[in-house]
């Protein structure tokens, strides 16, 4: 399989990532963000925009991919859910965002894109919390990075 890539994409050229599983059709990194620890991103391999432009055994694929980080953020993490989102509109590269929340983050219930719920209740009437991992953070730090590396593995090979 030949990688089609797009100079200007960041998901082709990343300036940094970590890594947690790949396997040259897709990788699963984590995302750097210090409200939603354990936030990953499945992307495939090859500039492509959209599900549709994969073959069916493809898709299958990488759907694969996306329901396996959602188990091992499930098995490590424990989150209260798990939101799963192919958006593309402002990185037009085929990823799936895979992202843990809490009934106590900043936006819940609400997307991370959401406007923030600025210190108001969130649904289970607990106040969103400041601590050392970013404003409004449920404090849950930094996830144990091995642990998802080798629940990723464990899935996927």
């Amino acid at each position: 399989m030949t990688k089609l890539t797009a100079m200007d994409c960041e998901l082709c050229n990343p300036a940094s990532e970590l890594v947690l599983w790949q396997d040259g059709f897709c990788r699963v990194t984590l995302v750097d963000d210090p409200e939603y620890p354990g936030f990953c991103r499945v992307i495939l391999e090859r500039h492509m925009s959209e599900m549709t432009d994969l073959s069916a055994p493809e898709r299958a694929r990488l759907m694969v991919t996306v329901f396996a980080a959602e188990a091992a953020l499930r098995e490590v993490l424990a989150p209260d859910k798990i939101n799963l989102a192919s958006l593309g509109n402002v990185v037009a590269h085929l990823h799936w965002h895979v992202i843990p929340r809490y009934r106590d983050d900043p936006h819940f219930p609400n997307s991370i894109w959401a406007q923030r719920n600025n210190g108001a209740k969130v649904a289970n009437g607990a106040e969103p919390r400041e601590s050392a991992t970013g404003p409004g953070a449920p404090g849950r730090g930094a996830p144990d990075t091995d642990r998802l590396a080798r629940a990723l593995k464990q899935r996927l090979g």
